[in-house]
């Protein structure tokens, strides 16, 4: 394929002025989080919009176009950050589990309503089924990750390392109840990370606080 060939298949697909392709995923993207991908209907966007529906089929072809697209944004862009985080040399298994913490926050953060819309999606239809396959995919690369961590004595070998990773990124996808837009990403990698990997205490046993709180206790 000739570069001018490439570039014109990459182009953004424009229809009515004022709107093109992006513009619409947006909206259908805070639509569909907010009604549901399957109350929410063409004609629910085009009033949004305020175009007719069929000026939305000069944009996109169909709903299930716009579902893809969304949910594959936000795969895409998690699918290259562990992939980056992987290719990084030097690495060794704690420092790369970090790492992969703190690019999943990021991606959350500035993907924020593709990636919610991603974890609502239920396999009802066949995006969906080929989202969350790929969703697996991912996860057990997360899994791999706590389980190499394990191996290298990083992390504690009494729980199962699957159960550990689904705890872990579980945390991070729970972020998407309450963040908003313009959160500092990098402060708030940094305080899931502290939580996850160094805890809540300051270094004391759990025994050694409950009993040292109990000493020149009157009785």
């Amino acid at each position: 394929m000739s570069e001018s060939t490439a570039g014109a298949g990459n182009a953004v697909r424009r229809g009515r002025p004022g709107h093109d392709q992006q513009s619409v995923l947006r909206v259908a993207i805070d639509l569909f989080n907010r009604q549901g991908y399957d109350a929410t209907s063409i004609g629910d966007l085009a009033r949004e919009l305020g175009l007719t529906k069929s000026a939305i089929y000069h944009h996109v072809p169909s709903k299930e176009h716009l579902l893809a697209s969304a949910v594959d944004e936000a795969l895409d862009a998690l699918t290259s950050a562990l992939d980056a985080v992987v290719a990084t040399k030097g690495l060794d298994a704690e420092q790369r589990l970090r790492a992969a913490v703190r690019v999943s926050v990021s991606v959350l953060v500035c993907h924020l309503p593709a990636v919610t819309l991603l974890l609502r999606v239920h396999g009802n239809t066949p995006v969906e089924k080929a989202a969350l396959a790929r969703r697996r995919g991912i996860d057990e690369r997360l899994a791999d990750m706590v389980r190499e961590a394990v191996d290298e004595s990083v992390l504690r070998d009494d729980l199962d390392p699957l159960v550990i990773s689904r705890l872990l990124f579980g945390m991070v996808n729970s972020l998407v109840e309450w963040v908003r837009p313009g959160v500092d990403e990098n402060a708030l990698a940094d305080a899931l990370a502290a939580l996850a990997f160094d805890g809540l205490t300051h270094g004391t046993r759990s025994g050694q606080a409950g009993s040292d709180s109990g000493r020149g206790t009157p009785r």
